[in-house]
């Protein structure tokens, strides 16, 4: 077993979440709509108990969050949180805000680096502390993902939308967050996905894209990305039991 090295968490926080904003909202209003990592739940901004969830194993020496650069939310969202820093290097897309974070926040090559989002307030403990026990002595590395239960089709084109097949879902898994890697296997995915002009939607896509096969860590529904306006509510309420 190798030794155990550093484990530092990286929140990409630099997205505006625009799926998220209540469409019923004033567009006149005077207050805008805070990006949706701000917006409150059980009084506290989303991006604060996303950033709790990972400090609760404290093998996580320093959690970094990646926001952008004029972020003004950001100190005041974190506030009195150890072992945080933020780092003012969000880029224009996910995967160029988890490169900038990696050139910043001091992480050696053989130093495991969580990616973790932002909008997954509801990371459960059992499963950080899962992840983390799997991956430690893994070769390649791996991310917390769901099998998926429900049917799956695919739309077919045209005004309407309409099913054009049915996908058979064995062995279909949705990808959550954290998603566990060293940081130099991570940087030089990262690299090779955006010399080639590869779409990276998480991290795990762009080491696949490397040939290598991450390992899968079941999650719970728990941890779903809050990403509409109706997913608060409902967040608010899977926070009291986790």
């Amino acid at each position: 077993m190798r030794p155990i090295s550093r484990l530092i968490a990286i929140v990409p926080a630099g997205g505006m979440g625009a799926r998220a904003a209540d469409p019923a909202a004033d567009p006149e209003a005077a207050a805008p709509v805070p990006p949706k990592q701000y917006r409150l739940l059980a009084g506290q901004p989303m991006l604060r108990h996303a950033v709790q969830a990972l400090l609760r194993d404290d093998r996580i020496g320093q959690v970094v969050v990646a926001v952008g650069p004029d972020d003004v939310r950001a100190g005041a969202a974190l506030e009195g949180l150890p072992r945080v820093a933020c780092l003012p290097c969000g880029g224009a897309t996910r995967a160029d805000t988890v490169t900038n974070a990696l050139a910043r926040c001091g992480a050696e090559a053989d130093d495991w680096v969580l990616v973790h989002d932002a909008a997954r307030p509801g990371l459960p403990p059992a499963v950080l502390r899962a992840l983390i026990d799997a991956c430690l002595d893994d070769e390649v590395g791996g991310l917390v993902a769901m099998p998926v239960a429900d049917t799956i089709k695919t739309q077919g084109g045209g005004g309407v939308p309409r099913v054009a097949g049915t996908v058979p879902r064995d062995g279909l898994w949705q990808a959550q967050t954290p998603q566990m890697f060293r940081a130099g296997l991570l940087r030089r995915a990262l690299a090779h996905a955006a010399v080639r002009g590869l779409a990276v939607t998480d991290e795990a896509s762009a080491v696949e894209a490397l040939g290598l096969a991450p390992r899968l860590v079941a999650g719970t529904l728990s941890n779903f990305k809050v990403t509409w306006p109706q997913d608060f509510a409902l967040m608010e309420k899977l926070l009291d039991q986790v």
